[in-house]
């Protein structure tokens, strides 16, 4: 169960980077204007928060064999057929909704940079 743990964080986990990325492009594209990016950021940050939710209720219907984490598991470690569906479908579930809970904290951050430039500009 720890392999398949581990494959799964490590699947959502580098998911949850590229998006991150993505976002913090975005953010320095529009530096010039920090009360835009800081909205933007904290839009997009909640939006990966709701994927990530809607992500985590799917995960307890979605075929085991056709995940990423599946992929990523080394045969060997790979718990047996009968248990393999609830032990996927419960691991994927708590890594998608640990990692959006740490979307919705920096989301809530950047919200309220952008109250706090709101309120402090000009």
């Amino acid at each position: 169960m720890q392999h398949l743990r581990r494959a799964a964080f490590l699947s959502i986990g580098r998911a949850c980077g590229f998006a991150g990325l993505a976002v913090l492009c975005v953010m320095i594209g529009l530096s010039y204007e920090p009360l835009l990016a800081a909205r933007t950021g904290a839009v997009l940050t909640t939006m990966i928060t709701v994927v990530l939710i809607f992500k985590s209720r799917r995960a307890l219907y979605q075929d085991y064999r056709k995940t990423e984490a599946w992929l990523l598991l080394d045969k060997k470690h790979a718990p047996p057929e009968e248990y393999a569906q609830w032990a996927s479908a419960t691991v994927l579930r708590d890594a998608y909704l640990w990692f959006a809970q740490y979307a919705a904290g920096m989301s809530i951050l950047l919200w309220a940079t952008a109250v706090l430039l709101l309120i402090f500009a000009d």
